[in-house]
């Protein structure tokens, strides 16, 4: 059963966490394959989550002007052209992009740009989500929330939180995600990954996203099981990703098949291209050979994730009849 040419959707995918080596070479063209490897790879184990995210911080380094975000941009296009993607959402967070003097809307104006242009030109239907981090304060989350709502009406269509979910509570994200539910905008949100259960239903307490980013311990309650499938609520699942920030010791040990018997709405995507050296066709693959997924599996969780896109009707319609014909070929 061969995975690589069926249409794919990708729902959670970062930024700043995806630069190939190409790309990295155009934007420090002294860089070997093996400093890449050491510094934009991480390894297949870290000790936790906070561990795998400071492997991101060399992207960050070079990720400071308007020039190095465009060329991302339509690196991460390439790749998801490579993956055979019909439909993705990127997200990133603008305010990580000031450093060196790059205003946040900038930022989001210069990707929303690049965006718009590689979907004319690869014809994949695409999304931004823009994140706040679990260590800003609420002004930066107010002030990340307020972009999103400046681009309504374009290629920026919904607001996140990321980052370290264990090593922050939640008091300083509560009034970003109110002035989300009172404008209307989609919201995700990382949680279930670096803690349990607990933090799952806290974040759907206080945020009321419609997706969870990961979500893969919601399985250690019952009863949040069955919230998740009551509600609907969208668990974007990345599995590599999981066991290399440690919340399964191997990929034997992961427990996706049962997230999906369980009857909750999940897609696939790879969290974090580059770090975690994967592609959502290897994803695929991991998932056909270990856990002897076949062709139906995959077609439910496409379906799933253009369902809970944030995306037009228009575009979830356009991008279902083309993961149909796909998966009938």
């Amino acid at each position: 059963m061969e995975v690589k040419n069926w249409p794919k959707i990708e729902l959670h995918v970062h930024l700043d966490c995806s630069l190939s080596y190409d790309v990295v070479m155009q934007l420090n063209p002294g860089i070997s394959p093996e400093g890449y490897r050491n510094n934009f790879v991480g390894p297949p184990k870290c000790h936790n989550l906070a561990d795998y995210l400071t492997r991101a911080n060399a992207a960050l380094k070079i990720l400071q002007s308007a020039e190095a975000l465009q060329l991302a941009v339509i690196d991460l296009f390439k790749q998801w052209k490579a993956d055979h993607v019909v439909y993705g959402e990127v997200r990133f967070a603008p305010l990580l992009h000031i450093r060196q003097g790059l205003k946040a809307e900038k930022a989001v104006e210069v990707v929303n740009k690049t965006v718009e242009e590689c979907i004319m030109e690869s014809g994949i239907e695409a999304g931004i989500i823009l994140c706040t981090l679990r260590h800003f304060s609420e002004n930066q989350g107010m002030e990340t929330i307020k972009l999103v709502e400046a681009y309504a009406g374009t290629r920026v269509v919904g607001f996140d939180i990321a980052s370290d979910e264990a090593g922050y509570p939640i008091d300083a994200h509560i009034k970003p995600f109110q002035y989300a539910q009172q404008k209307g905008i989609p919201c995700t949100a990382h949680a279930g990954e670096a803690k349990g259960a607990e933090s799952v239903w806290e974040t759907l307490e206080f945020f009321k996203p419609s997706r969870i980013g990961h979500g893969v311990r919601s399985l250690e309650d019952p009863l949040l099981i069955k919230h998740l499938t009551d509600q609907q609520i969208h668990l974007e699942v990345c599995p590599t990703s999981n066991v290399q920030t440690n919340v399964y010791n191997e990929i034997f040990d992961h427990r996706v098949t049962e997230i999906y018997h369980a009857g909750i709405s999940m897609s696939l995507s790879t969290d974090a291209r580059a770090i975690s050296n994967i592609t959502l066709e290897k994803e695929y693959t991991i998932m056909r050979d270990v856990f002897g997924w076949e062709k139906t599996h995959f077609l439910k969780c496409n379906l799933e994730g253009i369902h809970h896109a944030f995306a037009s009707l228009e575009v979830k319609e356009k991008v279902r009849q083309k993961i149909l014909a796909g998966y009938q070929e």
